[in-house]
């Protein structure tokens, strides 16, 4: 997500204003304003603050906004000082385990067996809260969650087939793994009936499974829970109501966590915010496509971006090499047959040392334990392994290029949310494989030592 420079109040004056207004959007497009609208006023955010002011939350730093990069997020209301607490939302806000076990689902998860894991227990809970509808406590909470999801679990079949294809595959484990939670819980959802007013098979579906299972997923925050008798697995899951509103941005600083002494999980800011501008958080140092797998967008300019590099692409362009499926065994033996990535700055080091144990041949086999230990090939064999990158980057930016083409085909309403996230991922990718690929026509930076 791109970083919030200024934000423009406007307010609406009459007509004989809009060559004023007119004149003042373009300019502020043409010097990259970020605008926001105030979105306090709607329904969903008047209820949700009303719902946790009686549960004891304050805030009056940060407001719900909607901003042309990020979507919503919250917006500050006065500038916030390097060190300053701009969230501190208490334990009875947070919807954690012991939220669902004191609920009227409390005894249907206490006495199943097998025991639930606290993820099931805490998606079976939003499922039903939906369901009920004004009815239930957390409503205001439920109502303010977004419908669908731009993660690969919710995605079309034939958009995941736009994604890079290691992406491709762990987007199908997603999908398969929410199916099989759903798939191998049927009972115990039957079991619910007397606290449903549908049948059990028409509220616990799968799309209504997936759409709780992506709410705590992508907007959970971590926080340990002692070990509970009722539920099997670690306990670290808390949904924060207002506080999930915060939007990622890589070069941002906070600390995050539950305060033991207030009962509060409390966000305090590092470098600060401006006022009027989006407040961000950090949800970590992860790459383009975990971001899009585990939260649904892609964070432009991310400092933590690659592109990754399959065996399977490997095989592929080095399959008239007699002894490939050998050394291919031998990086697999040696845990050197994953995490292969490509940056703006050049292949990383486990691709670069695996393409230098893939340029020796198999009467240097005594070599390759060396070369994964950092020893560098002769200059010749080196060539091979900028020349084999360059390849792979050739390959990767043609995928890339192929994928765009397609997307720019597509624009139908229903997946065109899932159509912009792929779009912005291959749009990285492609930045990332040009600016690589002119770095490995560099000079070297390595000075090769023969082996």
């Amino acid at each position: 997500m791109q970083g919030t420079t200024w934000v423009q109040r406007g307010l609406m004056r009459g007509r004989g204003h809009r060559a004023g207004r007119a004149a003042r959007k373009r300019r502020q497009k043409r010097e990259g304003v970020v605008q926001s609208v105030s979105l306090g006023h709607q329904l969903q955010y008047v209820r949700l603050m009303k719902f946790l002011r009686q549960r004891g939350f304050t805030s009056t730093l940060l407001q719900p906004a909607l901003f042309t990069e990020t979507g919503r997020g919250l917006q500050a209301l006065q500038s916030i000082k390097p060190g300053q607490l701009i969230i501190s939302l208490p334990e009875s806000c947070l919807l954690t385990t012991s939220t669902v076990l004191d609920s009227y689902l409390g005894p249907y998860i206490t006495s199943w067996k097998p025991r639930l894991s606290p993820l099931l227990a805490l998606c079976v809970f939003l499922v039903c809260e939906r369901h009920l509808g004004e009815a239930a406590d957390w409503f205001p909470y439920v109502a303010a969650l977004p419908a669908a999801y731009t993660c690969p679990a919710y995605f079309a079949g034939d958009v995941v087939a736009l994604l890079p294809s290691g992406l491709r595959r762990r987007a199908s484990e997603q999908r398969g793994a929410v199916r099989e939670i759903h798939s191998s819980n049927q009972e115990f959802f039957r079991s619910l009936q007397p606290i449903l007013s549908q049948p059990a098979g028409q509220v616990m579906t799968y799309e209504a499974l997936r759409w709780a299972w992506c709410s705590v997923n992508t907007r959970s925050v971590f926080m340990s829970h002692p070990p509970n008798d009722s539920l099997s697995g670690p306990d670290v899951y808390a949904l924060a109501p207002f506080l999930d509103l915060l939007n990622h941005r890589p070069d941002v600083q906070v600390k995050a966590s539950f305060n033991g002494v207030t009962r509060c999980y409390e966000i305090r800011s590092v470098s600060g915010t401006l006022r009027y501008q989006q407040a961000f958080i950090n949800y970590g140092s992860h790459d383009n496509q975990r971001l899009m797998l585990e939260y649904g967008f892609v964070a432009p300019g991310n400092p933590d971006r690659v592109v990754y590099v399959d065996a399977d692409l490997l095989c592929d362009v080095l399959r008239g090499d007699e002894g490939l499926d050998q050394k291919i065994k031998f990086l697999k033996q040696n845990k050197f047959l994953h995490d292969l990535t490509v940056t703006s700055d050049g292949p990383s080091w486990r691709l670069t040392t695996a393409l230098r144990l893939l340029a020796l041949p198999q009467t240097l086999y005594h070599l390759w334990k060396a070369v994964l230990l950092g020893q560098v090939p002769c200059e010749e064999r080196e060539e091979w392994s900028v020349q084999t990158a360059k390849t792979l980057c050739q390959r990767l930016l043609q995928d890339a290029h192929a994928a765009l083409d397609k997307l720019l085909l597509r624009c139908e309403q229903p997946v065109r949310e899932q159509l912009h996230v792929v779009k912005s991922l291959r749009q990285e990718e492609r930045c990332i494989l040009g600016s690589c690929l002119e770095a490995l026509e560099g000079p070297a930076r390595h000075d090769n030592t023969p082996t």
